[in-house]
């Protein structure tokens, strides 16, 4: 005598739907962790009268802006060893770009830097290459840089303050460091 046992399949139907809902679980816990650790627009917003140094300035000026700022942290180290502020001459002569006349400097649009009262005053002949830079020093031995930029033949305003450059419309270069550049995360 031969026995035949048949052996029905076991239901996939409630195996399935487990698994279809821990994807979806899943699914739902990463769009929420995107949400709330995303980058935000509102945190890099800047002014009318600003321009973003990461998204609104090209190659040449971001290298220009970086090493004006390098600068003036040089400025500021010689100011507070003695009163007035270094010459071009100097800065170039000690190899500080972007006064220093050298390949990188004919490539960024060959400005030609000059001191007007307390500020540095960069015009490119290139425009299309990189705009002219102004470089307000604060009278604060412990104050920030402040970078305008602009891309147009603008002449330069009489006077070099933040206000006459913005009417005759410079403008101004905002620096936002969050983590979204840095790519730095605390823990």
């Amino acid at each position: 005598m031969s026995r035949v046992q048949v052996v029905r399949p076991a239901g996939a139907g409630h195996e399935t739907l487990y698994v279809a809902l821990v994807a979806l679980l899943i699914l739902a816990l990463a769009a929420t962790v995107v949400g709330l650790r995303g980058e935000r627009d509102d945190e890099t917003r800047v002014e009318a009268h600003q321009l973003d140094a990461r998204r609104d300035l090209n190659a040449a000026e971001q290298g220009i802006y970086t090493d004006l700022r390098v600068a003036f942290d040089e400025i500021q180290a010689r100011r507070a060893e003695e009163p007035g502020l270094a010459s071009v001459e100097l800065l170039a002569e000690e190899g500080f770009a972007p006064f220093l006349a050298d390949a990188s400097s004919v490539t960024r649009g060959g400005h030609q830097w000059r001191q007007v009262d307390a500020a540095y005053v960069g015009l490119s002949p290139q425009p299309q290459t990189a705009g002219s830079f102004v470089l307000l020093v604060p009278e604060a031995h412990d104050g920030v840089a402040d970078v305008w930029l602009s891309r147009d033949a603008t002449a330069l305003p009489a006077e070099l303050s933040a206000s006459a450059l913005q009417a005759a419309g410079w403008k101004q270069i905002a620096a936002h460091y969050d983590a979204g550049v840095t790519r730095q995360h605390q823990h």
